[in-house]
């Protein structure tokens, strides 16, 4: 049974592999694995490659082959011998090479498959990593926010201490209870959010929504990025489908050639009659070999089947060309926006050590008794903005890089 060319096919399990590689941790390659042999959409297209390999099978074969009996049912009163009865058996055959021509076009449209079936288990493992970083983000924050909240319990207890002594007003203890609910909320809500990311990334593997599902603690951006170049894209499996369908077609128009000749038939009759004194010969029954032949002489089914396939080559040309734009479009995006993310980190993180430094004069004031707790709060909520900024940076930051390497490798 005939699948992709070794060459290819190596390619295409060797991208699948490199793209694995690039996973944060065990974890989602773990992930990824179990999504790739559960996802019940793989196991679709799987059994949809399964039967095309197994139409090779059935062109493999020659027409059926014709048996005809015959029987005197009512013979009439003649002097001349009867036949009892006659069997003919016919075997009409392709012309030479269109077998072999019906088994190249459906391996053809095997191998178009087998490249689907790569397109889509790249794509789920693309999902399942995106999924994962999003849930990154979603715990990444809570724990932000815890302590965050923690620190304002912190600052709550030093605004106590100094209403005892007069040194603060109870609006300071207020507003820092108020900030306190409003990062209670912001966290429910990134609970939500966290039980809906893991529900639809469950969904992928095929298992209980709400299984729990567990990611990194911590994730850097680091400092340099490998690039491949956009000559990478060629070698996208969303391109070499185009090959494959294009090489069906050439399959399909031999195919049409092939079948647009005549078809040759061979077999045998055998008449049996009975006794007669007019039969001297000692062999009364008779035994007639046949021949037949089926010519195609209104072809222009044919003729129209060569256009057609002519028509689909530059059609299949056209949509790899419009698929090249888009893979290059998505690409240039997604390195821009992993560029973005970099700078965005970068830049949080210089902000967030500044408003730690800020907020190390602070508490030396508290020291002093010249503590103002409006300024607490607002280099609270800078170093908050901050932190988040950049775990949303991380996370882009890797989504798009997912995305380049699903291009790409």
């Amino acid at each position: 049974m005939k699948h992709i060319k070794s060459p290819i096919k190596a390619l295409l399990i060797l991208s699948s592999f490199l793209f694995v590689l690039s996973a944060q941790s065990q974890e989602l390659q773990t992930l990824i694995d179990e999504a790739l042999t559960n996802n019940p959409e793989i196991q679709k297209i799987d059994f949809q490659y399964q039967i095309a390999t197994e139409k090779v099978n059935e062109v493999n074969s020659l027409p059926n082959t014709e048996f005809n009996v015959g029987i005197m049912a009512v013979k009439p009163e003649m002097d001349m011998p009867m036949e009892n009865f006659r069997v003919s058996v016919m075997q009409m055959l392709p012309w030479f090479g269109t077998i072999s021509a019906r088994e190249n076009y459906a391996s053809s449209m095997a191998d178009a498959q087998y490249v689907e079936v790569t397109i889509a288990k790249r794509k789920l493992a693309l999902s399942v990593s995106q999924f994962y970083y999003q849930l990154y983000e979603t715990s990444a924050k809570q724990e932000v926010l815890d302590k965050n909240i923690a620190l304002l319990e912190s600052y709550e207890r030093l605004a106590l201490t100094s209403l005892e002594v007069g040194k603060a007003s109870a609006v300071d203890v207020l507003r820092l209870q108020i900030r306190q609910n409003e990062l209670i909320q912001e966290k429910d809500v990134l609970t939500q959010q966290n039980k809906g990311i893991q529900a639809a990334l469950n969904s992928l593997m095929n298992r209980d929504y709400n299984q729990e599902v567990t990611v990194v603690t911590t994730m850097d951006i680091p400092e340099d990025d490998a690039f491949n170049g956009y000559d990478a894209l060629t070698l996208n499996p969303e391109l070499l489908k185009y090959d494959k369908l294009y090489e069906s077609i050439e399959h399909s128009e031999l195919l049409n050639q092939k079948e647009g000749g005549p078809m040759i038939g061979f077999g045998v009759e055998y008449i049996n009659q009975e006794s007669s004194p007019m039969i001297t010969s000692a062999y009364k029954d008779m035994i007639m070999p046949m021949v037949s032949v089926s010519i195609p002489i209104f072809n222009k089914k044919y003729k129209s089947q060569t256009k057609q396939n002519t028509l689909r080559k530059q059609e299949i040309q056209s949509q790899k060309d419009e698929r090249l734009n888009m893979l290059t479009s998505a690409l240039s995006k997604a390195i821009s926006q992993r560029n973005q993310s970099r700078i965005k980190f970068k830049t949080q993180k210089n902000n967030l050590k500044q408003a730690e430094n800020a907020e190390e004069i602070l508490i030396k004031n508290y020291e002093t008794g010249t503590i103002n707790f409006n300024d607490v709060l607002d280099i609270q909520e800078l170093q908050l903005k901050f932190q988040i900024g950049q775990l949303e940076a991380i996370k882009n930051y890797y989504t798009s890089q997912s995305t380049i390497h699903y291009l790409t490798q």
